[in-house]
């Protein structure tokens, strides 16, 4: 490659200088922001090929008279969140790796916020957009489709229509594994705290925690199961009505690490030590699942990789190439911490 020939999407990229000098994207990201940890030699060696292919960090001046603007929208509910915060950073790195710049959006859940900020995004300012959790509807996504305006969904929290490029998590594979764990270790009176009716989430883990008691023979019992918000009050909350049971249950599976979180603390609330006298899952493998006590099992959704392919499928779009599925599913897995623990033998 001679200096100023370009990729095959017209645009000099960090991927473009990584082929050439035989190191990993991530290694080139490091190298120009200057990061320590990498040896001088290797240093040397990649800013060789950046003088020699004349790249630019940040937005590569090949965007320049484009008819691009190098830019890619990102709307999230929150940024502080470690779950949308590990998304955003892969998405983050996937795009400057890309030669590509991200325009953050956040829409704190509010709808009309949410409209407002995609309509500015769409009018010119960015290319296309990653729509993390949106809360538009079917129809409005079935609009901004047929606009033309290229997006990629993340997390989608209700059906979509088949048209719109989604990328998520297998939560029916994950939730029936966190159940499988639970029923290996002894439990039968399994507690589920999901999130709100309706949302995809909520629907497909609740699927998996059938689907994993009717293998071993067993049919779920609705009185084990709480409906709630996906945040640690709720948790708390719900994991109280459970153990007011006559029968309370011995494990809670709850249908995120928030909600897991908050069942701890209910557990305590109510003199119940966890894992001894309950068990609890999550789901996400957050940040938080590592440092709380005691540490959380949890499945474990690929959440950066999940920024990552969404920006994979965006730039297909914006390349007017195929994209062979338009609705991409990431394996999960199962994270066995401390939270967790087989059924005494007094069946409490």
């Amino acid at each position: 490659m001679t200096r100023g020939h370009l990729n095959s999407a017209g645009k000099l990229t960090i991927r473009d200088v990584a082929g050439r000098a035989g190191v990993s994207p991530a290694t080139v990201s490091r190298v120009i922001n200057g990061r320590p940890d990498v040896s001088e030699p290797l240093r040397e060696a990649v800013m060789k090929v950046v003088r020699e292919l004349g790249y630019t960090s940040g937005r590569p001046s090949q965007v320049a008279g484009s008819g691009r603007t190098g830019l890619v929208g990102v709307t999230l509910p929150l940024i502080h969140h470690s779950y949308f915060s590990e998304i955003l950073a892969g998405a983050t790195e996937a795009s400057y790796e890309q030669g590509l710049s991200v325009v953050l959006s956040p829409t704190l859940h509010e709808h009309d916020r949410e409209v407002s900020l995609m309509e500015r995004l769409a009018r010119g300012v960015t290319d296309g957009a990653l729509l993390i959790l949106p809360e538009e509807s079917k129809e409005e996504f079935i609009a901004l489709h047929e606009q033309g305006y290229p997006f990629v969904i993340v997390d989608p929290h209700t059906p979509l229509d088949e048209r719109v490029p989604t990328v998520s998590a297998d939560h029916t594979s994950g939730a029936r594994e966190a159940t499988a764990h639970l029923l290996a270790l002894g439990h039968r009176r399994i507690a589920v705290i999901t999130g709100p009716r309706g949302w995809i989430a909520t629907e497909e883990r609740l699927r998996g925690y059938r689907s994993a008691l009717a293998d071993a023979g067993l049919l779920a019992d609705p009185t084990l199961q709480i409906e709630s918000n996906f945040r640690t009050n709720g948790g708390r909350e719900a994991t109280a009505e459970l153990l007011a049971l006559r029968d309370r249950p011995t494990a809670i599976f709850a249908f995120n690490d928030m909600l897991a979180i908050g069942a701890i603390q209910g557990a305590r609330d109510h003199g119940l030590r966890v894992p001894e006298d309950l068990s609890v899952v999550g789901f996400d493998d957050t940040f938080e699942a590592s440092i709380t006590f005691p540490a959380l099992t949890t499945v474990r959704q690929p959440l950066a990789e999940m920024g990552r392919m969404a920006v994979t499928q965006l730039l297909r779009l914006l390349q007017n190439r195929r994209i062979e599925a338009l609705h991409v599913q990431l394996e999960t897995k199962l994270v066995v911490r401390d939270s967790t623990a087989a059924l005494p033998s007094n069946g409490r």
